[in-house]
């Protein structure tokens, strides 16, 4: 009788966070993906929803290595894994509460710090989401360069410029009037503050600005911005209308591993403003405007330039597209599964 082989098992605690940010978005897209491309290579692991946050911690060190045991590897998609298990694949997206602990709470910090340098070194293998990021891994966390290898986020074909923005525009009272869009968690690195200048400008040309994202209590939030309309966390089957319906969308973030939202923007048939920092020129290419993070003025004068001048939209809007096609979720999940499988 020919023997079985054993599974790769998922560990879903991040797909089922109500949240969706980056990190909650690869998991839940590895998790459908993966065991679709080889249900017979694949199982997931899920805990109860409860465990979702940090009560989670003690299902993943204690109880999901049991559950892994008969693995032949335990794929961890959202930056932690059980330290004891010896078999562990994982994601590390960046190392920002290493270089950055500024940006975190003192308890969040010491756990990452204890954490992830083992986790880096100890793993079978290491996948992260840009080159930026592995210099950082190997850096700070150790990381084997060897072992570590890169596997870009994706997009999928819901973020697209013919979604429907009015079921967004009436779940969020946004009214009618046209508006510029930033997508990210309330933290200190988004850099919302920056956007004051802007957030001016484009009042003054009847043009809103429109912030979506949540906060999270790991991380520290960064006080509202004068001028930037807070809408909180948008559901996931309003965020494809929401992009689409913006007339540009802008990321000021002081750090990032790769910039999720600029390619859901840039799918969107979006003009693009991001800052020059961290993974986002990786990310964005020449598809974007690229600016610096810490000038107000020239944050808002790329903005308005991707609001109104119709030359550079044109550019920005074909140029973003072209970017974002090849990167979709499949492609990532077949590049994941590859890593695994070799």
């Amino acid at each position: 009788m020919p023997r079985v082989a054993r599974p790769v098992l998922i560990n879903a605690r991040a797909a089922i966070r109500p949240e969706l940010g980056g990190v909650e978005r690869w998991s839940r897209e590895l998790v459908a993906r993966l065991p679709a491309l080889a249900p017979q290579r694949y199982a997931v692991a899920r805990p109860p929803a409860a465990l979702a946050h940090r009560a989670g911690h003690l299902w993943e060190q204690g109880v999901l290595p049991l559950r892994a045991r008969d693995a032949r590897m335990l794929l961890n998609p959202a930056n932690l894994a059980p330290v004891a298990f010896p078999r562990n694949a994982v994601i590390l997206h960046d190392a920002a509460p290493l270089r950055h602990p500024e940006w975190y709470s003192a308890s969040y910090v010491r756990w990452q710090r204890a954490v992830l340098p083992v986790l880096a070194r100890r793993a079978v293998h290491v996948v992260t989401v840009s080159e930026f990021s592995r210099s950082e891994l190997v850096a700070l966390l150790g990381a084997d360069p060897a072992r570590t290898s890169v596997v870009p986020g994706g997009v999928d074909d819901r973020f697209r410029p013919g979604a429907d923005p009015e079921p967004a525009r009436r779940a969020l009272a946004l009214g009618e009037r046209p508006y510029v869009l930033t997508v990210g968690s309330r933290i200190a690195r988004k850099n919302l503050a920056a956007l004051s200048v802007a957030a001016r400008r484009l009042a003054a040309l009847g043009v809103d600005l429109v912030a979506a994202g949540g906060g999270r209590p790991q991380l520290r939030a960064e006080r509202p911005t004068e001028g930037v309309r807070a809408v909180g966390p948008v559901p996931d089957a309003h965020l494809p209308g929401l992009y689409a319906g913006a007339r540009a969308f802008v990321l000021p973030s002081l750090y990032e591993g790769f910039g999720l939202p600029c390619l859901e923007a840039m799918a969107s048939g979006v003009p693009v403003v991001a800052a020059d920092r961290a993974a986002l020129p990786e990310t964005c290419g020449d598809a974007v405007l690229l600016v610096d993070p810490g000038d107000p003025e020239a944050i808002a004068a790329a903005v308005e330039r991707a609001v109104a001048d119709e030359p550079t939209r044109r550019r920005l809007v074909a140029a973003g597209r072209a970017r974002a096609a090849p990167r979709t979720w499949d492609a990532a999940a077949r590049a994941v599964d590859a890593i695994l499988a070799g």
